[in-house]
């Protein structure tokens, strides 16, 4: 499914279902204290209901399964559902996912105890779906926002990679990171109030094949690059990385969660 929205990569269209199987091989990256500190906060834990919206391959609902809740992931793209699907189902897991946008979503009134957004929050339309947001929360519910994204400026193999990304997508606007808090826009605070936010470093481990995977990956490359420009970029990164990478190393992100309470 083709996406075109203005405040994304000026436009440009881009299409999830393109990559999904690169998607579920190599987006599962984030590391053990990026699920532990939303558990820490008992939140998505046993006897809690949750919706994890964009659920892409089902990352978040997968890996945070062990914790006990009982999940439902919702993603615009049926490509990446299937994906979660075949995941989900090879691991003995029970996790109801439904291709569904989130600006469409339809629950009854206080189902939810926990809703999440991880790596997607910024595609809403959030005048649509924070009232909505609101409505399909149980009364004190949270609304669970995280992000976690490489540091350019910081590590070099990230920078050079996101270059050449530029290189071949100069309309690409996920890139060029820094730590900050995630951006909330202002209607949220008509219906959600900030409990917490937290922004922390974290060293995430790779090989050349996953980086150039992760990369792969990206909305910037696989989702929305011709199939001759992705050949160039595919020869051209690899090259990249065997002058500048080891087999085996480490690249500087940071992650960041945003807690939003239910007002009323």
């Amino acid at each position: 499914m083709l996406i075109e929205d203005k405040r994304i990569d000026e436009g440009k269209a881009f299409d999830w279902g393109k990559t999904s199987e690169e998607y579920a091989r190599y987006r599962d990256i984030y590391p053990p204290e990026f699920y532990q500190k939303v558990a820490d906060r008992a939140l998505c834990v046993d006897g809690q209901y949750v919706l994890d919206l964009g659920t892409g391959t089902g990352v978040l609902p997968r890996n945070m399964y062990h914790y006990g809740a009982k999940w439902v992931g919702t993603d615009i793209s049926p490509e990446q559902i299937e994906q979660a699907k075949k995941l989900s189902s090879a691991q003995g897991m029970d996790i109801d996912y439904r291709a569904v946008s989130a600006e469409k979503i339809d629950f009854p009134p206080e189902t939810f105890d926990v809703l999440t957004a991880c790596q997607c929050f910024w595609y809403f339309d959030h005048d649509k779906v924070m009232p909505e947001f609101n409505r399909i929360l149980k009364p004190g519910g949270r609304l669970v926002i995280l992000f976690m994204a490489w540091l350019p400026f910081e590590d070099k193999i990230a920078g050079a990679s996101e270059e050449l990304v530029l290189k071949y997508n100069p309309k690409w606007s996920g890139g060029r990171e820094t730590k900050h808090p995630i951006w909330i826009p202002d209607v949220a605070y008509d219906f959600f109030e900030m409990e917490h936010h937290e922004e922390y470093d974290l060293k995430v481990p790779f090989t050349r094949e996953t980086w150039h995977g992760r990369m792969f990956a990206c909305r910037g490359v696989g989702a929305s690059l011709s199939s001759e420009e992705l050949a160039c970029w595919d020869k051209e990164h690899r090259e990249l990385l065997e002058r500048i990478a080891p087999e085996s190393f480490d690249v500087l992100h940071y992650g960041a969660m945003a807690v939003l309470k239910k007002k009323g």
